[in-house]
């Protein structure tokens, strides 16, 4: 029996009880937590803006200790610090083998819909994202773990395998952010503020950070950005008159998931720049575009999952980067907490305050 916080319904408050988690199967690990993020993308799996079957344990972004390990699991063994992979791509699949696009793997949430554990009463659970990071211990698949080096802190390491890892790869994989060039960053959570380090590491020029919450500005300036601008309804008049000639960021990078926001984004990007959706926004939030834009301005418009990244190949990047001090995820965080203190945690998420909450275990 372990202690987790259970979603029992969408739209229903987390519940910290104890679960009944089974030794691993073929191809399976056993991992007891450090250190868990908590990611809006936790909130949209809670309120039904990202399917999830129910009840479940969620929670996606975190790293702690290999307890055990199943059969068939290789390069892995008890005692392995990790850091977890929440879409592990199956190498076999069109995404995968033919395009080498693992990001876009189409078995990488397999596990999601699979139970992987059981309540105190016997009913079936299933793990959040495929790896269920809001309990003391998961069991996961093997893929599903990077192996992290004993030099980088757990809290560091949790935020690797999704904030830093997205943003990082929204700067140099999705919007190929190029030394010199302007960025503007939409929204600083966890994502926004990874996002501006990425910035930074990558040698952009001027790097612009929006928010709604203009508490948000020391935060931003701390992770990279040289110019704060506070959202209104001139976002992408006040973001253009930073830049040279007034004509906009070479590229903008919208972290938030919002209509108005991806428009603000696109409105903020030079004629010809490149505009990248980074956030997860929901089904009803539709943007609209002129024919006539679209062709005057030639920009580039395009999402991005999980930073079009390779988690096996950049997290260790990442470890190195942190590692030499280039990239600190330790200032994302604003806030520790426990797991009791997660159900209040997951509420505030939608407030406009503070960076990252960390549940160190």
């Amino acid at each position: 029996m372990v202690r987790a916080a259970v979603l029992p319904a969408v739209h229903a408050p987390l519940s910290v009880t104890t679960i009944e988690l089974p030794e691993p199967g073929p191809g399976q690990v056993r991992v007891r937590l450090a250190a868990a993020g908590v990611c809006h993308s936790d909130l949209s799996l809670s309120n039904g803006t990202l399917r999830q079957p129910v009840p479940a344990v969620l929670g996606h972004e975190g790293a702690g200790t290999v307890l055990a390990v199943g059969e068939e699991v290789t390069g892995l063994a008890p005692g392995d610090r990790v850091v977890f992979n929440w879409a592990p791509s199956c190498g076999s699949c069109h995404f995968c083998a033919r395009l080498h696009e693992p990001w876009l793997c189409v078995r990488a949430n397999e596990a999601t819909t699979a139970p992987y554990a059981h309540t105190g009463t016997g009913d079936a659970l299933y793990p959040g994202l495929s790896v269920a990071t809001f309990a003391e211990e998961t069991v996961v698949p093997a893929r599903a773990l990077i192996p992290v080096p004993d030099g980088v802190p757990f809290q560091d390491a949790a935020l690797l395998g999704c904030a830093l890892l997205t943003g990082y790869g929204a700067v140099h994989h999705s919007a190929g952010v190029r030394p010199g060039e302007s960025v503007v960053v939409l929204g600083t959570g966890g994502v926004g503020l990874a996002t501006l380090q990425a910035a930074r590491l990558a040698g952009a020029g001027r790097i612009i950070a929006v928010d709604v919450a203009e508490e948000k500005e020391e935060l931003a300036r701390s992770a990279g950005a040289t110019d704060f601008v506070l959202a209104s309804e001139r976002t992408a008049k006040d973001v253009r008159a930073l830049t040279e000639g007034g004509y906009g960021a070479d590229v903008a990078l919208e972290c938030a998931g919002r209509a108005e926001t991806i428009r603000a984004a696109w409105d903020a990007t030079r004629r010809g720049g490149r505009t990248t959706v980074v956030g997860i926004g929901g089904k009803d939030e539709r943007v609209t575009f002129s024919a006539l834009e679209i062709f005057h301005f030639a920009r580039q418009l395009r999402g991005c999952v999980y930073g079009d990244s390779d988690p096996a190949r950049d997290i260790p990047l990442l470890a190195e980067h942190n590692r030499t001090g280039h990239l600190t995820p330790s200032t994302l965080v604003t806030r520790h907490i426990t797991l009791d203190d997660l159900p209040e945690a997951l509420t505030h998420l939608d407030a406009p305050r503070g960076g990252r909450t960390v549940v160190l275990f």
